[in-house]
C-alpha cells in the first residue's frame, strides 16, 4: 500500500502523522511512503531524515492526496484537504466530527473511509489512540492554567502551588478519565488543592487509591459541580463521551458566581467543549475573557509540544496503521476495535454517536465489508 503523509496546515499545528521511525516500520513491512516536503519540520525531522527512513519526499500536499491509498494525519482535514479525498481512499487521523457538520459533509461527499483515532477501541474498553494525547493535554492544561492565572493575562494573580504561609490555588477537575487524571497529577505535584468530580463511583474509588488522599473526590451532580466551581481558582473541563459532543456542565449563568479572574481550561473543546461559553482558540491567541472569567480553549493543545506528542501518538497508532496497510480496509475492520474507529464510510456516517450528535442517518458498516 502507498501511505501518504501531508504537512499539517491547522494553525500552529507542528505534529506529523508519521515520524521517521514509523516510516521505517511501514517500509520494513513492504509498503511505500510519500511525505510532503517540510512535514517533519516541527519535530526537527528534515526531508533527508525521511528519505533515509525509506520515504519519498514530494513537493505538494496535492500529490500526497492524489496518489496515496491511505493518508495518515494528525488533525482533522481542513476544507482545502477534504475536497482532495476520494472514494476508496483511507483517511487515518483525529476527526472530532460531532461538533463539525461541515467536515462531516465534506467526508461524506468524498466517499473516503475516514477512521478516527478518537473512537478506535481496545480489548480493555479503552481508547488507545486518544489516550496519548489525553495524557499530554491533561498535563498541559495545568501549565496553561498557571499562565492564565497571572495578572497580566487577566487572571487572579495566583501561583498554583502558593508558597509557605500562602494558600495554593484550588483546582477542580471535571472528569476522572485520562485527561483528568494527568491534570490532577500535575496539579498535585505543584502543590495545588485538587478536587476531581466524576459520575463513576468505581472510578472515584480508583482515583482515591491512586492519589492516596492527596485529592478530594466528589460524585458529579449539579449541586457538587456548582459548589466546587464557585470556589475554584481553576476549572479543568476533562469530560469525554466517545464520538459525541461533550456535555455542557458549566453554564454561563454560573460564571457570575465564580471567583473574578478564575480560569476555565476546556480540554474537551475538540468535541464542542464542556463549558457553555467555550469556543475554540489557537496557540497564537489562546485565551479570552467572558463575564470576568478567563477561558483557555485551544483545540490542539498537544501541538505545542510536537516532538513529545508525535512520538507518543505514533507509538499508539502504528499497530493499527500497519493492520490497515497490510490487510486492507475490508479485512482490517473485521476487528471490532478498528471498526469502531470508522466514522464515515463511502458516503455514510457509520458511527452512532456522530450521527446522533449531528442529526444524520446512522448506517452501520455493511455486512459484506465487515463481519
Amino acid at each position: 500500500m502507498l501511505i501518504g503523509v501531508p504537512k499539517e496546515i491547522k494553525t500552529h499545528e507542528y505534529r506529523v502523522g508519521l515520524t521517521p521511525a514509523a516510516v521505517r516500520e511501514y517500509v520494513a513491512a513492504g509498503h511505500r511512503v510519500i511525505v510532503e516536503t517540510g512535514a517533519g519540520v516541527g519535530i526537527s525531522a528534515s526531508d533527508d531524515v525521511y528519505r533515509k527512513a525509506g520515504a519519498s519526499v514530494v513537493d505538494k500536499a496535492a500529490e500526497v492526496f492524489l496518489r496515496a491509498d491511505m493518508v495518515v494525519k494528525i488533525k482533522e482535514p481542513q476544507p482545502s484537504e477534504w475536497v482532495q479525498l476520494r472514494e476508496g481512499q483511507i483517511l487515518f487521523t483525529y476527526l472530532h466530527l460531532a461538533p463539525d457538520p461541515k467536515q462531516t459533509q465534506g467526508l461524506i461527499k468524498s466517499g473516503v473511509t475516514a477512521i478516527a483515532y478518537e473512537t478506535v477501541t481496545d480489548s480493555l474498553g479503552g481508547l488507545p489512540l486518544l489516550a496519548p494525547m489525553s495524557e499530554v493535554a491533561g498535563r498541559l492544561s495545568i501549565e496553561a492554567a498557571g499562565t492564565a492565572l497571572k495578572s497580566y493575562m487577566g487572571g487572579r494573580g495566583l501561583l498554583i502551588g502558593g508558597v509557605p504561609g500562602v494558600k495554593p490555588a484550588k483546582i477542580v477537575v471535571i472528569g476522572g478519565g485520562v485527561v483528568g487524571t494527568h491534570a490532577a497529577r500535575m496539579a498535585v505535584g505543584l502543590g495545588a488543592e485538587v478536587t476531581i468530580i466524576d459520575r463513576s463511583i468505581p472510578r472515584l474509588r480508583e482515583l482515591d487509591d491512586l492519589f492516596g488522599g492527596r485529592v478530594r473526590t466528589r460524585f458529579s451532580t449539579i449541586d457538587s459541580i456548582e459548589e466546587e466551581v464557585f470556589a475554584a481558582d481553576v476549572v479543568i473541563g476533562a469530560v469525554l463521551v466517545p464520538g459525541a459532543s461533550a456535555p455542557r456542565l458549566v453554564t454561563r449563568s454560573m460564571l457570575k458566581s465564580m471567583q473574578p479572574g478564575a480560569v476555565l481550561v476546556d480540554v474537551a473543546i475538540d468535541q464542542g467543549g464542556c463549558f457553555e461559553t467555550s469556543h475554540a482558540t489557537t496557540h497564537a491567541d489562546p485565551t479570552y475573557e467572558c463575564d470576568g472569567i478567563i477561558h483557555y480553549c485551544v483545540a490542539n493543545m498537544p501541538g505545542s509540544v510536537p516532538l513529545t506528542s508525535s512520538q507518543a501518538l505514533n507509538n499508539a497508532t502504528l499497530p493499527f496503521g500497519l493492520a490497515l496497510a497490510c490487510k486492507g480496509i475490508e479485512a482490517a475492520i473485521e476487528s471490532r476495535h478498528l471498526r469502531a474507529g470508522v466514522n464515515v464510510h463511502r458516503g455514510r456516517v457509520t458511527n452512532q454517536a456522530v450521527a446522533d450528535s449531528l442529526g444524520l442517518e446512522f448506517s452501520p458498516i455493511p455486512s459484506d465489508v465487515a463481519a
